[in-house]
């Protein structure tokens, strides 16, 4: 499996496997293990998901760390990838950090899909 390189290509990936409402199942899944207040329409937008996600990676990150730091572990993260980001823009992280969250989640769903 090649991951997604950007958002576009992971969504239209999904959206051709008729993936993308498991994707939002098993974000809103591991979301909730995380404990955070969020969950996400099966009919949600593309673009409304990578907004709200990374509004909600974005106050995470700056007022919940450790909130931040339980999603990241939950969704199963790179933590190699987490260090090699440049977190003096927290606007950019938090948007990276979306983007790595979508694509982790999208790669259990495609294993899930692919092997079952």
């Amino acid at each position: 499996m090649s991951l997604p390189s950007n958002f576009e290509d992971l969504i239209s990936e999904a959206e051709g496997l008729n993936l993308y409402k498991k994707l939002i199942v098993q974000l809103n899944k591991d979301v909730l293990y995380a404990n955070i207040d969020l969950e996400f329409d099966e009919e949600t937008l593309p673009t409304s998901l990578r907004f709200v996600l990374q509004e909600t990676v974005f106050n995470l990150i700056n007022s919940k760390f450790s909130d931040y730091l339980n999603l990241l572990y939950i969704v199963d993260v790179s933590e190699a990838k987490i260090k090699s980001l440049d977190g003096s823009d927290t606007l950019k992280l938090s948007e990276e950090v979306t983007f790595m969250i979508l694509q982790r989640e999208w790669q259990k769903v495609w294993y899930k899909a692919k092997y079952s």
